[in-house]
Protein backbone atom coordinates (compact mmCIF):
# COMPACT_ATOMS: atom_id res chain seq x y z
CA UNK A 1 0.00 0.00 0.00
CA UNK A 2 3.16 2.18 0.64
CA UNK A 3 4.31 1.55 -2.59
CA UNK A 4 0.94 2.87 -4.69
CA UNK A 5 0.59 5.65 -2.35
CA UNK A 6 4.52 7.10 -2.94
CA UNK A 7 3.64 6.03 -6.85
CA UNK A 8 0.60 7.80 -7.02
CA UNK A 9 2.03 10.86 -4.92
CA UNK A 10 5.19 10.98 -7.62
CA UNK A 11 2.99 10.42 -10.89
CA UNK A 12 0.74 13.71 -9.57
CA UNK A 13 4.15 15.44 -8.55
CA UNK A 14 5.67 15.08 -12.07
CA UNK A 15 2.53 15.54 -13.73
CA UNK A 16 2.15 19.11 -12.05
CA UNK A 17 5.60 20.21 -13.13
CA UNK A 18 5.00 19.49 -16.55
CA UNK A 19 1.86 21.14 -16.77
CA UNK A 20 3.53 24.12 -14.46
CA UNK A 21 5.93 24.59 -17.51
CA UNK A 22 3.43 24.64 -20.25
CA UNK A 23 1.67 27.92 -17.96
CA UNK A 24 2.47 31.53 -18.40
CA UNK A 25 2.91 33.40 -15.35
CA UNK A 26 0.81 36.79 -15.13
CA UNK A 27 3.82 38.94 -16.37
CA UNK A 28 4.73 36.39 -19.31
CA UNK A 29 0.66 36.43 -20.07
CA UNK A 30 0.15 40.52 -19.88
CA UNK A 31 2.80 42.98 -20.78
CA UNK A 32 1.47 46.60 -19.86
CA UNK A 33 3.41 49.75 -20.75
CA UNK A 34 2.49 53.25 -20.63
CA UNK A 35 3.95 55.53 -23.26
CA UNK A 36 3.54 59.32 -22.81
CA UNK A 37 3.50 61.10 -25.98
CA UNK A 38 3.34 65.09 -26.85
CA UNK A 39 -0.77 65.30 -27.02
CA UNK A 40 -1.63 61.69 -25.56
CA UNK A 41 -0.96 58.97 -22.99
CA UNK A 42 -1.14 55.51 -24.32
CA UNK A 43 -1.29 51.85 -23.03
CA UNK A 44 -0.11 49.17 -24.83
CA UNK A 45 -0.76 45.25 -23.60
CA UNK A 46 0.99 42.73 -25.06
CA UNK A 47 -0.27 39.18 -24.73
CA UNK A 48 1.15 35.74 -24.96
CA UNK A 49 0.76 32.89 -26.39
CA UNK A 50 -2.87 31.29 -26.55
CA UNK A 51 -3.86 34.48 -24.44
CA UNK A 52 -6.95 36.60 -24.36
CA UNK A 53 -8.82 39.58 -22.83
CA UNK A 54 -12.59 39.46 -21.75
CA UNK A 55 -14.00 42.53 -23.41
CA UNK A 56 -16.32 43.84 -20.63
CA UNK A 57 -13.30 43.59 -18.20
CA UNK A 58 -11.73 45.99 -19.42
CA UNK A 59 -11.21 49.27 -17.68
CA UNK A 60 -9.35 52.58 -18.00
CA UNK A 61 -10.49 54.92 -15.23
CA UNK A 62 -8.44 58.32 -13.49
CA UNK A 63 -8.34 57.28 -9.76
CA UNK A 64 -6.50 60.85 -8.97
CA UNK A 65 -7.53 63.65 -7.96
CA UNK A 66 -11.27 62.34 -8.52
CA UNK A 67 -12.51 58.52 -9.98
CA UNK A 68 -13.96 59.43 -13.72
CA UNK A 69 -14.53 56.20 -16.17
CA UNK A 70 -12.56 56.56 -19.26
CA UNK A 71 -13.21 53.62 -21.69
CA UNK A 72 -16.65 54.46 -23.30
CA UNK A 73 -14.72 58.02 -24.83
CA UNK A 74 -12.03 55.64 -26.10
CA UNK A 75 -11.58 53.63 -29.62
CA UNK A 76 -10.37 50.19 -29.01
CA UNK A 77 -9.90 47.29 -31.33
CA UNK A 78 -13.00 45.50 -32.40
CA UNK A 79 -13.77 42.39 -30.07
CA UNK A 80 -14.55 38.71 -30.95
CA UNK A 81 -16.67 35.95 -29.92
CA UNK A 82 -15.19 33.25 -28.61
CA UNK A 83 -16.50 30.57 -26.51
CA UNK A 84 -19.75 32.47 -25.63
CA UNK A 85 -17.64 35.88 -24.35
CA UNK A 86 -16.88 38.70 -26.19
CA UNK A 87 -12.61 39.14 -25.93
CA UNK A 88 -9.53 40.38 -27.75
CA UNK A 89 -6.76 38.56 -28.86
CA UNK A 90 -4.88 41.12 -30.24
CA UNK A 91 -2.48 43.60 -28.73
CA UNK A 92 -4.26 46.24 -27.19
CA UNK A 93 -3.24 49.97 -27.92
CA UNK A 94 -5.28 52.29 -26.40
CA UNK A 95 -4.75 56.08 -26.69
CA UNK A 96 -5.62 58.56 -23.90
CA UNK A 97 -5.66 62.29 -25.74
CA UNK A 98 -4.66 64.98 -22.84
CA UNK A 99 -7.42 66.93 -24.25
CA UNK A 100 -10.04 64.19 -22.96
CA UNK A 101 -8.36 64.55 -19.01
CA UNK A 102 -8.16 68.34 -19.08
CA UNK A 103 -12.12 68.26 -20.72
CA UNK A 104 -13.20 65.60 -17.43
CA UNK A 105 -11.15 67.53 -15.20
CA UNK A 106 -8.89 70.37 -14.40
CA UNK A 107 -5.32 69.27 -12.97
CA UNK A 108 -1.69 69.03 -13.09
CA UNK A 109 -1.66 65.78 -12.28
CA UNK A 110 -3.80 62.31 -12.99
CA UNK A 111 -3.24 58.66 -11.96
CA UNK A 112 -4.42 56.56 -14.92
CA UNK A 113 -5.54 53.06 -13.94
CA UNK A 114 -6.39 50.43 -16.13
CA UNK A 115 -8.07 46.99 -15.21
CA UNK A 116 -8.30 43.81 -17.51
CA UNK A 117 -8.95 40.17 -16.52
CA UNK A 118 -8.05 37.23 -19.53
CA UNK A 119 -7.65 33.18 -19.95
CA UNK A 120 -5.76 30.84 -21.84
CA UNK A 121 -6.79 29.05 -24.38
CA UNK A 122 -5.78 25.85 -22.38
CA UNK A 123 -8.44 26.62 -19.64
CA UNK A 124 -6.44 28.73 -17.50
CA UNK A 125 -8.10 32.31 -15.94
CA UNK A 126 -6.21 34.88 -14.42
CA UNK A 127 -7.19 36.84 -11.33
CA UNK A 128 -8.40 40.24 -12.49
CA UNK A 129 -5.21 42.80 -12.69
CA UNK A 130 -4.79 46.73 -12.47
CA UNK A 131 -1.81 48.77 -13.23
CA UNK A 132 -1.49 52.79 -12.39
CA UNK A 133 0.15 55.37 -13.74
CA UNK A 134 1.03 58.99 -12.85
CA UNK A 135 1.04 61.48 -14.96
CA UNK A 136 2.60 65.24 -14.64
CA UNK A 137 2.24 68.05 -17.15
CA UNK A 138 5.91 69.10 -18.42
CA UNK A 139 5.06 73.14 -17.79
CA UNK A 140 4.14 71.88 -14.58
CA UNK A 141 7.09 69.70 -13.45
CA UNK A 142 9.50 72.07 -13.73
CA UNK A 143 7.57 74.58 -11.15
CA UNK A 144 7.78 71.69 -8.67
CA UNK A 145 10.11 71.03 -6.42
CA UNK A 146 10.28 67.84 -4.95
CA UNK A 147 11.84 66.43 -2.30
CA UNK A 148 12.50 62.66 -2.74
CA UNK A 149 12.78 61.67 0.69
CA UNK A 150 9.36 62.99 1.72
CA UNK A 151 8.24 61.86 -2.23
CA UNK A 152 8.98 57.98 -1.34
CA UNK A 153 7.67 58.17 2.29
CA UNK A 154 4.40 59.56 0.32
CA UNK A 155 4.52 57.01 -2.66
CA UNK A 156 5.35 53.91 0.03
CA UNK A 157 2.45 55.36 1.90
CA UNK A 158 0.25 55.36 -0.99
CA UNK A 159 1.22 51.98 -1.65
CA UNK A 160 0.28 50.66 1.62
CA UNK A 161 -2.79 52.93 1.36
CA UNK A 162 -3.65 50.76 -1.95
CA UNK A 163 -2.79 47.68 -1.16
CA UNK A 164 -5.00 47.98 2.16
CA UNK A 165 -7.84 48.75 0.02
CA UNK A 166 -7.52 46.25 -2.15
CA UNK A 167 -7.22 43.76 0.02
CA UNK A 168 -10.55 44.99 1.80
CA UNK A 169 -12.12 44.39 -1.49
CA UNK A 170 -11.47 41.09 -2.23
CA UNK A 171 -13.66 38.09 -0.82
CA UNK A 172 -12.55 35.32 1.55
CA UNK A 173 -11.56 32.87 -1.06
CA UNK A 174 -9.61 35.11 -2.69
CA UNK A 175 -7.79 36.38 0.32
CA UNK A 176 -7.08 32.76 1.24
CA UNK A 177 -5.75 32.17 -2.60
CA UNK A 178 -3.56 35.46 -1.97
CA UNK A 179 -2.21 34.13 1.60
CA UNK A 180 -0.64 30.80 -0.64
CA UNK A 181 1.05 33.16 -2.46
CA UNK A 182 2.18 35.63 0.32
CA UNK A 183 2.90 33.05 3.41
CA UNK A 184 5.69 30.32 3.58
CA UNK A 185 4.78 26.82 2.67
CA UNK A 186 5.07 25.78 6.68
CA UNK A 187 2.56 28.95 7.22
CA UNK A 188 0.10 27.75 4.71
CA UNK A 189 0.19 23.93 5.58
CA UNK A 190 -0.67 24.67 9.27
CA UNK A 191 -3.03 27.33 8.30
CA UNK A 192 -4.59 24.80 5.97
CA UNK A 193 -4.60 21.67 8.40
CA UNK A 194 -6.34 24.55 11.05
CA UNK A 195 -9.24 24.61 8.27
CA UNK A 196 -9.67 20.99 7.64
CA UNK A 197 -10.32 20.91 11.70
CA UNK A 198 -13.08 23.22 10.86
CA UNK A 199 -14.70 21.58 7.88
CA UNK A 200 -14.59 18.56 9.97
CA UNK A 201 -17.59 19.67 11.56
CA UNK A 202 -19.66 20.40 8.41
CA UNK A 203 -22.20 17.75 6.33
CA UNK A 204 -19.40 16.55 4.30
CA UNK A 205 -17.85 14.70 6.81
CA UNK A 206 -20.23 13.48 8.94
CA UNK A 207 -21.68 10.71 6.05
CA UNK A 208 -18.23 9.19 6.65
CA UNK A 209 -18.40 8.79 9.80
CA UNK A 210 -20.94 5.40 9.80
CA UNK A 211 -18.93 4.46 6.57
CA UNK A 212 -15.78 4.38 9.03
CA UNK A 213 -17.41 2.81 11.82
CA UNK A 214 -18.84 0.04 9.88
CA UNK A 215 -15.38 -1.37 8.35
CA UNK A 216 -14.43 -1.22 11.69
CA UNK A 217 -17.49 -2.87 13.51
CA UNK A 218 -17.18 -5.83 10.43
CA UNK A 219 -13.27 -5.99 10.99
CA UNK A 220 -13.95 -6.95 14.82
CA UNK A 221 -15.81 -9.96 13.47
CA UNK A 222 -13.24 -12.27 12.77
CA UNK A 223 -10.49 -11.12 15.20
CA UNK A 224 -10.10 -8.82 18.23
CA UNK A 225 -9.52 -5.09 17.62
CA UNK A 226 -7.12 -2.68 19.48
CA UNK A 227 -6.77 1.17 19.60
CA UNK A 228 -3.94 0.92 17.30
CA UNK A 229 -5.34 -1.01 15.17
CA UNK A 230 -8.31 0.75 14.90
CA UNK A 231 -6.39 4.02 14.33
CA UNK A 232 -4.40 1.96 11.28
CA UNK A 233 -7.58 1.53 9.72
CA UNK A 234 -8.56 4.73 10.14
CA UNK A 235 -5.36 6.41 9.01
CA UNK A 236 -5.64 4.16 5.83
CA UNK A 237 -8.91 5.69 5.11
CA UNK A 238 -8.58 9.08 5.68
CA UNK A 239 -5.11 8.78 3.54
CA UNK A 240 -7.36 7.44 0.78
CA UNK A 241 -9.47 10.16 1.33
CA UNK A 242 -7.05 12.56 0.96
CA UNK A 243 -5.82 11.63 -1.75
CA UNK A 244 -8.81 11.76 -3.79
CA UNK A 245 -9.43 15.27 -2.75
CA UNK A 246 -6.05 16.19 -3.67
CA UNK A 247 -5.83 14.93 -7.00
CA UNK A 248 -9.51 16.18 -7.83
CA UNK A 249 -8.13 19.63 -6.40
CA UNK A 250 -5.38 19.83 -8.69
CA UNK A 251 -7.18 18.57 -11.77
CA UNK A 252 -10.20 21.15 -10.98
CA UNK A 253 -7.20 24.30 -10.55
CA UNK A 254 -5.36 23.52 -13.38
CA UNK A 255 -8.10 22.54 -16.35
CA UNK A 256 -11.09 23.98 -14.29
CA UNK A 257 -12.51 20.08 -14.23
CA UNK A 258 -14.57 19.62 -11.01
CA UNK A 259 -13.93 15.79 -10.72
CA UNK A 260 -16.09 15.70 -7.82
CA UNK A 261 -18.70 17.73 -9.67
CA UNK A 262 -18.83 15.29 -12.75
CA UNK A 263 -19.25 12.37 -10.45
CA UNK A 264 -22.66 14.15 -9.18
CA UNK A 265 -24.64 12.15 -11.68
CA UNK A 266 -27.63 10.20 -11.10
CA UNK A 267 -25.56 6.97 -13.09
CA UNK A 268 -22.90 7.39 -10.35
CA UNK A 269 -24.80 8.35 -7.57
CA UNK A 270 -27.44 4.83 -8.28
CA UNK A 271 -24.16 2.73 -8.43
CA UNK A 272 -22.51 3.83 -5.28
CA UNK A 273 -26.05 3.01 -3.74
CA UNK A 274 -25.88 -0.27 -4.20
CA UNK A 275 -22.55 -0.70 -3.29
CA UNK A 276 -23.64 0.46 0.46
CA UNK A 277 -27.06 -1.64 0.03
CA UNK A 278 -24.37 -4.48 -0.68
CA UNK A 279 -22.29 -3.57 2.35
CA UNK A 280 -25.76 -3.50 4.18
CA UNK A 281 -27.03 -7.30 2.62
CA UNK A 282 -22.98 -8.67 3.25
CA UNK A 283 -23.45 -7.46 7.53
CA UNK A 284 -27.02 -9.12 7.17
CA UNK A 285 -25.13 -12.10 6.72
CA UNK A 286 -26.66 -13.12 3.05
CA UNK A 287 -22.68 -13.45 1.66
CA UNK A 288 -19.58 -11.69 2.05
CA UNK A 289 -17.70 -9.28 -0.23
CA UNK A 290 -14.45 -10.32 -1.34
CA UNK A 291 -11.95 -9.51 -4.27
CA UNK A 292 -11.45 -11.71 -7.04
CA UNK A 293 -9.97 -14.39 -6.80
CA UNK A 294 -6.83 -14.20 -9.02
CA UNK A 295 -5.90 -10.98 -6.87
CA UNK A 296 -6.50 -12.38 -3.33
CA UNK A 297 -4.26 -15.31 -4.69
CA UNK A 298 -2.02 -12.40 -5.71
CA UNK A 299 -1.88 -10.61 -2.37
CA UNK A 300 -1.80 -14.22 -0.20
CA UNK A 301 1.76 -14.62 -1.47
CA UNK A 302 2.92 -11.91 0.73
CA UNK A 303 2.97 -12.49 4.14
CA UNK A 304 0.58 -9.88 5.32
CA UNK A 305 -1.44 -11.10 3.01
CA UNK A 306 -5.37 -11.57 4.46
CA UNK A 307 -4.35 -7.89 6.17
CA UNK A 308 -3.35 -6.53 2.94
CA UNK A 309 -6.93 -7.45 1.33
CA UNK A 310 -8.37 -5.45 4.10
CA UNK A 311 -6.44 -2.55 3.68
CA UNK A 312 -6.97 -2.19 -0.23
CA UNK A 313 -10.94 -2.04 0.24
CA UNK A 314 -10.64 0.24 3.00
CA UNK A 315 -8.54 2.53 0.66
CA UNK A 316 -11.02 2.46 -2.29
CA UNK A 317 -13.88 2.77 -0.24
CA UNK A 318 -12.08 5.89 1.61
CA UNK A 319 -11.11 7.30 -1.94
CA UNK A 320 -14.42 7.24 -3.73
CA UNK A 321 -16.25 8.68 -0.19
CA UNK A 322 -14.07 11.72 -0.40
CA UNK A 323 -15.34 11.87 -4.64
CA UNK A 324 -19.00 11.07 -3.97
CA UNK A 325 -20.18 11.10 -0.29
CA UNK A 326 -19.04 14.83 0.12
CA UNK A 327 -18.13 16.88 -2.56
CA UNK A 328 -18.57 20.10 -0.45
CA UNK A 329 -17.08 23.73 -1.32
CA UNK A 330 -15.85 25.89 1.16
CA UNK A 331 -13.70 28.94 1.14
CA UNK A 332 -10.61 27.36 1.95
CA UNK A 333 -11.00 24.65 -1.11
CA UNK A 334 -11.87 27.57 -3.40
CA UNK A 335 -9.31 29.61 -1.92
CA UNK A 336 -6.45 26.75 -3.15
CA UNK A 337 -8.30 25.77 -6.05
CA UNK A 338 -8.14 29.79 -7.14
CA UNK A 339 -4.23 30.04 -6.29
CA UNK A 340 -3.94 26.73 -8.57
CA UNK A 341 -5.49 28.12 -11.59
CA UNK A 342 -3.76 31.26 -11.42
CA UNK A 343 -0.18 30.59 -10.58
CA UNK A 344 0.04 26.70 -11.99
CA UNK A 345 1.80 25.61 -8.98
CA UNK A 346 -0.17 22.81 -8.10
CA UNK A 347 2.56 21.34 -5.95
CA UNK A 348 2.12 23.81 -2.90
CA UNK A 349 -1.51 23.95 -4.46
CA UNK A 350 -2.01 20.07 -3.52
CA UNK A 351 -0.13 19.80 -0.73
CA UNK A 352 -2.55 22.58 0.84
CA UNK A 353 -5.18 20.47 -0.12
CA UNK A 354 -4.04 17.03 1.37
CA UNK A 355 -3.27 18.76 4.67
CA UNK A 356 -6.81 20.44 4.86
CA UNK A 357 -8.01 16.79 4.07
CA UNK A 358 -5.83 15.32 6.69
CA UNK A 359 -7.31 17.75 9.33
CA UNK A 360 -10.71 16.96 7.51
CA UNK A 361 -9.90 13.61 8.90
CA UNK A 362 -8.95 14.17 12.23
CA UNK A 363 -12.64 13.00 13.65
CA UNK A 364 -12.02 9.81 11.80
CA UNK A 365 -9.21 9.42 13.69
CA UNK A 366 -9.90 9.61 16.69
CA UNK A 367 -13.29 7.45 16.19
CA UNK A 368 -10.79 4.42 14.80
CA UNK A 369 -8.59 5.09 17.90
CA UNK A 370 -12.03 5.28 20.08
CA UNK A 371 -13.50 1.90 18.37
CA UNK A 372 -10.32 0.06 19.10
CA UNK A 373 -9.98 0.76 22.46
CA UNK A 374 -13.48 -0.13 23.62
CA UNK A 375 -14.64 -2.69 21.22
CA UNK A 376 -14.97 -5.90 23.52
CA UNK A 377 -13.57 -9.13 22.20
CA UNK A 378 -14.85 -10.66 19.15
CA UNK A 379 -18.28 -12.82 20.42
CA UNK A 380 -22.28 -13.45 19.54
CA UNK A 381 -22.60 -9.88 20.53
CA UNK A 382 -20.89 -8.98 17.28
CA UNK A 383 -23.43 -10.17 14.76
CA UNK A 384 -25.96 -7.85 16.23
CA UNK A 385 -23.58 -4.75 15.89
CA UNK A 386 -22.71 -5.71 12.74
CA UNK A 387 -26.75 -5.84 11.57
CA UNK A 388 -27.44 -2.53 13.36
CA UNK A 389 -25.22 -0.99 11.24
CA UNK A 390 -26.17 -2.40 7.97
CA UNK A 391 -28.81 -0.64 8.80
CA UNK A 392 -26.67 2.51 8.87
CA UNK A 393 -25.82 1.68 5.75
CA UNK A 394 -29.50 1.54 3.90
CA UNK A 395 -29.63 5.01 5.64
CA UNK A 396 -26.69 6.13 3.65
CA UNK A 397 -27.78 4.52 0.37
CA UNK A 398 -31.19 6.46 0.42
CA UNK A 399 -29.02 10.02 1.85
CA UNK A 400 -27.03 9.31 -1.48
CA UNK A 401 -30.34 8.57 -3.47
CA UNK A 402 -32.06 11.66 -2.34
CA UNK A 403 -30.14 13.84 -4.55
CA UNK A 404 -31.53 12.72 -7.78
CA UNK A 405 -34.54 11.07 -7.02
CA UNK A 406 -38.07 12.74 -5.96
CA UNK A 407 -38.19 13.99 -2.63
CA UNK A 408 -41.34 12.18 -1.79
CA UNK A 409 -40.11 8.54 -2.67
CA UNK A 410 -37.19 9.90 -0.60
CA UNK A 411 -39.59 10.36 2.45
CA UNK A 412 -41.40 6.82 1.79
CA UNK A 413 -38.20 5.34 1.97
CA UNK A 414 -36.92 6.66 5.02
CA UNK A 415 -40.14 5.98 6.44
CA UNK A 416 -39.85 2.25 5.38
CA UNK A 417 -36.15 2.19 7.08
CA UNK A 418 -37.40 3.50 10.16
CA UNK A 419 -40.47 1.09 10.48
CA UNK A 420 -38.32 -1.36 9.41
CA UNK A 421 -35.55 -0.85 11.90
CA UNK A 422 -37.74 -0.31 14.50
CA UNK A 423 -39.43 -3.99 14.20
CA UNK A 424 -36.27 -4.96 13.69
CA UNK A 425 -34.73 -3.53 17.25
CA UNK A 426 -37.84 -5.33 19.05
CA UNK A 427 -36.20 -8.58 18.81
CA UNK A 428 -33.76 -7.70 21.44
CA UNK A 429 -35.63 -7.87 25.29
CA UNK A 430 -33.23 -5.86 26.65
CA UNK A 431 -34.89 -2.75 28.23
CA UNK A 432 -33.06 -0.19 26.37
CA UNK A 433 -33.41 -1.68 22.97
CA UNK A 434 -37.16 -1.98 23.47
CA UNK A 435 -37.54 1.74 23.92
CA UNK A 436 -34.83 2.83 21.21
CA UNK A 437 -37.34 0.35 18.87
CA UNK A 438 -40.53 1.64 20.08
CA UNK A 439 -39.22 5.35 19.07
CA UNK A 440 -37.65 4.39 16.00
CA UNK A 441 -41.03 2.50 14.63
CA UNK A 442 -42.84 6.06 15.64
CA UNK A 443 -40.36 8.20 13.58
CA UNK A 444 -41.33 5.83 11.01
CA UNK A 445 -45.37 6.11 11.62
CA UNK A 446 -44.43 10.34 11.88
CA UNK A 447 -42.59 9.99 8.55
CA UNK A 448 -44.97 7.72 6.54
CA UNK A 449 -47.82 10.38 7.53
CA UNK A 450 -45.62 13.24 6.30
CA UNK A 451 -44.97 11.46 2.51
CA UNK A 452 -48.66 10.53 2.74
CA UNK A 453 -49.28 14.55 3.38
CA UNK A 454 -46.91 15.42 0.49
CA UNK A 455 -44.01 16.41 3.12
CA UNK A 456 -40.36 16.99 1.06
CA UNK A 457 -38.39 17.22 4.20
CA UNK A 458 -37.50 14.68 6.67
CA UNK A 459 -36.59 16.73 9.38
CA UNK A 460 -40.25 18.50 8.53
CA UNK A 461 -42.93 15.64 7.70
CA UNK A 462 -45.46 17.88 9.32
CA UNK A 463 -45.05 20.81 7.66
CA UNK A 464 -48.27 20.60 5.42
CA UNK A 465 -50.50 20.46 8.38
CA UNK A 466 -48.80 23.52 10.42
CA UNK A 467 -50.24 26.46 9.79
CA UNK A 468 -48.69 27.48 7.10
CA UNK A 469 -45.78 30.31 7.87
CA UNK A 470 -42.84 28.30 6.49
CA UNK A 471 -44.52 27.91 3.03
CA UNK A 472 -45.47 31.78 3.15
CA UNK A 473 -41.93 32.36 4.14
CA UNK A 474 -40.49 29.69 0.88
CA UNK A 475 -42.62 31.64 -1.43
CA UNK A 476 -41.49 35.16 -0.30
CA UNK A 477 -37.80 34.65 -1.36
CA UNK A 478 -38.42 34.02 -5.39
CA UNK A 479 -35.57 33.14 -7.60
CA UNK A 480 -35.75 33.46 -11.06
CA UNK A 481 -33.46 30.89 -12.64
CA UNK A 482 -30.85 31.50 -15.32
CA UNK A 483 -29.63 28.94 -17.88
CA UNK A 484 -26.70 30.23 -19.24
CA UNK A 485 -24.86 33.89 -19.62
CA UNK A 486 -26.75 35.01 -22.36
CA UNK A 487 -30.18 35.20 -19.69
CA UNK A 488 -28.18 36.57 -17.00
CA UNK A 489 -26.85 39.10 -18.90
CA UNK A 490 -30.21 39.82 -19.93
CA UNK A 491 -31.05 39.38 -16.29
CA UNK A 492 -28.77 42.32 -15.00
CA UNK A 493 -29.39 44.42 -18.04
CA UNK A 494 -33.41 44.65 -16.86
CA UNK A 495 -32.69 45.02 -12.75
CA UNK A 496 -33.01 48.15 -10.90
CA UNK A 497 -32.07 46.78 -7.70
CA UNK A 498 -28.61 45.01 -6.13
CA UNK A 499 -28.39 41.63 -7.63
CA UNK A 500 -27.54 38.10 -6.21
CA UNK A 501 -26.96 34.95 -8.20
CA UNK A 502 -27.13 31.61 -6.08
CA UNK A 503 -25.09 28.69 -7.93
CA UNK A 504 -27.20 25.90 -6.87
CA UNK A 505 -26.73 21.69 -7.21
CA UNK A 506 -29.50 18.73 -6.23
CA UNK A 507 -26.58 17.34 -4.96
CA UNK A 508 -24.85 20.03 -3.09
CA UNK A 509 -26.11 19.42 0.74
CA UNK A 510 -24.50 23.07 1.55
CA UNK A 511 -27.09 24.50 -0.38
CA UNK A 512 -29.88 22.76 0.98
CA UNK A 513 -28.69 24.29 4.26
CA UNK A 514 -28.71 28.02 2.68
CA UNK A 515 -32.44 27.06 1.39
CA UNK A 516 -33.35 25.48 4.58
CA UNK A 517 -32.05 28.00 7.35
CA UNK A 518 -30.32 31.06 5.71
CA UNK A 519 -33.22 31.82 3.12
CA UNK A 520 -35.68 30.70 5.70
CA UNK A 521 -34.52 33.43 8.19
CA UNK A 522 -36.93 36.34 8.82
CA UNK A 523 -34.17 38.91 9.05
CA UNK A 524 -32.54 37.85 6.14
CA UNK A 525 -35.69 37.34 3.98
CA UNK A 526 -36.49 40.89 4.58
CA UNK A 527 -33.16 42.11 3.89
CA UNK A 528 -33.57 39.89 0.42
CA UNK A 529 -36.83 41.94 -0.21
CA UNK A 530 -34.43 44.60 -2.04
CA UNK A 531 -32.48 42.06 -4.10
CA UNK A 532 -33.38 40.84 -7.67
CA UNK A 533 -32.46 37.04 -6.89
CA UNK A 534 -31.29 34.95 -9.52
CA UNK A 535 -30.72 31.09 -9.46
CA UNK A 536 -28.58 29.07 -11.73
CA UNK A 537 -28.77 25.17 -11.24
CA UNK A 538 -25.37 23.54 -11.85
CA UNK A 539 -26.39 20.14 -11.51
CA UNK A 540 -25.94 18.75 -15.00
CA UNK A 541 -22.67 19.98 -15.34
CA UNK A 542 -23.58 20.89 -18.65
CA UNK A 543 -21.24 23.31 -21.13
CA UNK A 544 -23.48 26.23 -19.83
CA UNK A 545 -22.85 25.56 -16.51
CA UNK A 546 -19.57 25.46 -16.93
CA UNK A 547 -18.86 28.24 -18.97
CA UNK A 548 -20.88 30.41 -16.56
CA UNK A 549 -19.06 29.10 -13.46
CA UNK A 550 -15.88 29.67 -15.17
CA UNK A 551 -17.06 33.54 -16.09
CA UNK A 552 -17.07 34.00 -12.07
CA UNK A 553 -14.46 31.85 -10.91
CA UNK A 554 -16.57 29.01 -8.95
CA UNK A 555 -15.56 26.04 -8.67
CA UNK A 556 -18.62 24.27 -7.17
CA UNK A 557 -21.74 25.49 -5.62
CA UNK A 558 -22.63 26.79 -3.00
CA UNK A 559 -21.51 29.84 -4.19
CA UNK A 560 -22.96 33.54 -4.45
CA UNK A 561 -22.10 36.76 -6.76
CA UNK A 562 -22.92 39.70 -5.82
CA UNK A 563 -23.59 43.02 -7.75
CA UNK A 564 -24.61 46.36 -6.71
CA UNK A 565 -27.69 48.63 -8.20
CA UNK A 566 -25.40 50.06 -10.29
CA UNK A 567 -24.50 46.78 -12.58
CA UNK A 568 -20.85 46.92 -10.82
CA UNK A 569 -19.57 43.40 -9.77
CA UNK A 570 -18.86 43.57 -5.77
CA UNK A 571 -16.25 41.02 -5.43
CA UNK A 572 -15.66 41.77 -1.57
CA UNK A 573 -19.02 40.16 -0.97
CA UNK A 574 -18.43 37.18 -2.98
CA UNK A 575 -19.72 33.91 -0.49
CA UNK A 576 -18.49 30.41 -1.40
CA UNK A 577 -19.69 27.45 1.82
CA UNK A 578 -22.83 27.78 3.42
CA UNK A 579 -23.22 31.09 6.03
CA UNK A 580 -25.85 30.94 8.76
CA UNK A 581 -28.11 34.04 9.19
CA UNK A 582 -25.66 36.11 11.24
CA UNK A 583 -22.52 35.77 8.80
CA UNK A 584 -24.70 36.16 5.67
CA UNK A 585 -26.26 39.43 6.87
CA UNK A 586 -23.26 40.81 8.14
CA UNK A 587 -21.52 40.35 4.73
CA UNK A 588 -24.66 42.03 3.11
CA UNK A 589 -24.27 44.91 5.93
CA UNK A 590 -20.71 45.67 5.13
CA UNK A 591 -21.22 45.58 0.90
CA UNK A 592 -24.57 47.39 0.57
CA UNK A 593 -25.70 50.12 2.41
CA UNK A 594 -29.61 49.99 1.81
Amino acid sequence: MKKIVIFLMLCIYSFSLEIGNKVLEPEEAFKVVFIKNENSINIKIELGKDIYLYDDKLQVNITKPQKIELLKDLKLSKPVSYDGFIVHFDDLNIEIPYSLLKSKIDSNKYEIEFKFQGCSKAGLCYAPMSEKQVIFFEADVKEEIIDPVKEDIKQKNELASSSKQENENLSETDNIAASLKDSSTLIVLATFFGFGLLLAFTPCVFPMIPILSSIIVKASQNESMSAKKGFFLSLIYVLAMSLAYTIAGVIAGIFGANLQASLQNPYVLVAFSFIFISLAFSMFGYFEIRLPSSIQTKINKTTEGKENQGVIGIAIMGFLSALIVGPCVAPPLAGALVYIGQTGDALLGGMALFVMSLGMGVPLLLIGVGAGKFMPKPGGWMESVTKIFGLIMLGVAIWLLDRVINPTISMYLWSFLLLGSGIYLRVYTHIISQLISTIIFIFGVIMIIGAVSGATNPLKPFEKFTSGVSIVKQDELKFIKIQNIAQLEDAILKSSKPIILDFWATWCVSCKELDEITFKDDDVIKKLQNFTLLKVDVTQNSDDDKAIQKRFGVVGPPALIFWDENKQEVKSAKIVGYKNPKEFLEILDKNFKN
